[in-house]
């Protein structure tokens, strides 16, 4: 229970300039623009648009530089946001196939049709500070070399000609996709609800249950079958017209993970996927996602739930940071009431204690209190 608190609105209102003056900083430093955020900062920048569930670059900025660089503090003033905004309708579902493709690696085979493309990664970068970075060097130009667009088919349909990957599921075609931004959350989940709520679940969390499942924590032995990154259309049916209109394009990070499946009574031995679908570049919450969602298919798939990564309530529950920080900073507000309360009921247990435990010492202190 809170209590209001009266009398702290100039406080309140001191906060809020001190907090401003503080995000402004050292006044003889430039302030920081918001195109220099979304460019420099861009990874910053997708996570909030991924975890913000908008997609929008400016906005991500302008959250990113009002929550002082605090992530969760920016994914929340996007949501916010987002609940203001008037809904048109929904597009058609993105093909990846046909992405734009900026970066497309697998860990399962290495020459692929359409080649693996390395594109913008850390993976082969030297961990060491760069002090040509701090004195505003300019960075070297890549070099480039032409050439011709190739069909890059995914590395899962090479493994499904040889009926060796379970197959692509697919949605009746009367299914409606859920929605988890306007209908509340019920268990258990159809899987494309429990994929929404797992591409704007923080990423530190399933970082952490991702890397449970590896652990031996519902060892599944995965293996990176492909990640994409790269632009996709976007199309929406308007009823007036015969065909579908191109909105623009967004750009996303894919991930199918592969995984044994020893088999069972309705399935024979194969690999199983994971799935992982996130706004702009975010590989490894990608990953992430993709771990977990295979985790999640235990029931599915007549598996043992023996870890949290598993259990469907636990992990959707507790993914979303903006519901946690919630919880756990509330914990910063008035509760004069309730500690009061407590503090009652600990002293009343104390005297009993002591009562029975040395009813003699408890006799003197009654009498001296009387």
């Amino acid at each position: 229970m809170y209590v209001a608190v009266k009398g702290g609105e100039a406080a309140i209102a001191n906060a809020h300039c001190l907090l401003a003056d503080r995000r402004r900083g050292d006044r003889s430093v430039p302030a920081l623009r918001l195109d220099q955020i979304v460019e420099q900062l861009a990874l910053g920048v997708d996570r909030v648009m991924s975890e913000g569930s908008l997609y929008d670059r400016e906005l991500a900025a302008l959250a990113i530089a009002q929550a002082r660089g605090d992530m969760i503090e920016a994914i929340f003033l996007v949501r916010a946001y987002r609940t203001t905004l008037p809904r048109f309708g929904y597009t058609n579902p993105i093909d990846t196939g046909t992405m734009l493709v900026e970066r497309r690696v697998s860990a399962t085979y290495k020459d692929l049709p359409g080649g693996q493309l390395l594109g913008p990664t850390f993976d082969y970068t030297h961990r060491l500070l760069d002090p040509e970075l701090a004195a505003g060097a300019d960075v070297a130009e890549p070099l480039r070399r032409e050439t011709e667009a190739q069909a890059m088919p995914r590395v899962s349909a090479i493994l499904a000609r040889e009926g060796l990957i379970e197959p692509d599921g697919e949605m009746p075609q009367d299914h409606v996709p859920g929605d988890i931004t306007r209908e509340p959350l019920e268990f258990p989940m159809a899987r494309d609800i429990r994929l929404q709520a797992l591409s704007r679940g923080d990423e530190g969390f399933l970082l952490a249950l991702g890397y449970s499942t590896q652990r031996g924590y519902a060892r599944n032995h995965p293996f990176v079958g492909e990640i994409r990154i790269g632009g996709v259309e976007l199309e929406l049916d308007v009823p007036e017209l015969p065909f579908a209109v191109p909105l623009g394009t967004v750009r996303v990070t894919e991930c199918q993970m592969v995984n044994q499946f020893k088999g069972s009574a309705k399935a024979p031995p194969q690999f199983t996927r994971g799935y992982g679908l996130v706004f702009g570049q975010s590989e490894r919450k990608a990953m992430a996602m993709a771990l977990c969602d295979r985790a999640l298919r235990a029931s599915e798939l007549g598996e043992d739930i023996v870890a949290a990564a598993q259990d469907e309530e636990f992990v959707i529950s507790h993914s979303d940071n903006v519901q946690a920080t919630g919880f756990v900073e509330h914990l910063k507000l008035p509760h004069y009431v309730d500690f009061q309360a407590e503090l009652d009921l600990v002293r009343r247990m104390r005297a009993e204690y002591e009562a029975r435990e040395n009813p003699a010492k408890a006799e003197e202190k009654k009498e001296a209190a009387e």
